[in-house]
């Protein structure tokens, strides 16, 4: 049952995640250091950084998110991608670990310092992906009791990713929200082009 994909993901997560927490070998062989990736070529890394989270609260919400979107995604590609739909899922959240970590390869690759950790680029690929779907979904956050619609909610993520990213102030990886959240919108609307008259056509029509 293509469903059982997801609860997969977030149960082999939060596995290794608690894991990796009481085995600090575990955890720096697992975690992203584009300086080590690129001179040990341990290209593993690019992908197993997914699989670790910094504490409950980065786990928690990752795979509450996940949980919340990924099946919702899940049964949209089984009718719009019928009997693609597990491997088309899995190239939507693998590609989003990939292309998500790819900025900050490129800006830290000298860097011996510099690790990332976290799912969170995936995560965002699995929801632009369902705003694909269905844009005017209302996606509620913490404390607003108000729904706001997904596209907008989008738009204003992407925004406060990019300009956070510019700031550096912290040590989240926005970049990571910024462009795993693009190539899940991108990829979904690669996989069917026609979907962006839908999507267009639920805002507007």
């Amino acid at each position: 049952m293509p469903m059982i994909v997801n609860y997969l993901i977030i149960a082999l997560t939060v596995s290794v995640s608690v894991l990796a927490w009481n085995r600090s070998d575990l955890f720096h062989k697992l975690k992203f250091n584009p300086y080590i990736t690129l001179r040990q070529k341990e290209y593993w890394r690019l992908v197993s950084y997914g699989l670790i989270h910094a504490d409950w609260i980065h786990l928690g919400i990752n795979m509450f998110v996940l949980w919340s979107f990924g099946s919702l995604v899940i049964q949209y590609f089984q009718m719009v991608f019928p009997g693609k739909a597990v491997f088309y899922y899995m190239l939507l959240y693998v590609g989003g670990l990939l292309i998500s970590s790819a900025p900050g390869f490129g800006k830290h690759k000298d860097n011996p310092y510099y690790n990332a950790v976290g799912a969170s680029g995936a995560v965002s690929a699995v929801l632009f992906s369902s705003i694909v779907f269905d844009p005017m979904s209302r996606i509620y956050l913490f404390l607003i009791p108000i729904g706001i619609p997904a596209f907008v909610f989008g738009i204003l993520y992407l925004a406060y990713s990019a300009y956070m990213d510019k700031q550096a102030k912290d040590n989240v990886g926005h970049d990571a929200h910024f462009w795993g959240g693009v190539f899940g919108f991108a990829l979904t609307i690669a996989l069917k082009p026609a979907l962006i008259f839908h999507f267009i056509e639920q805002i507007f029509g």
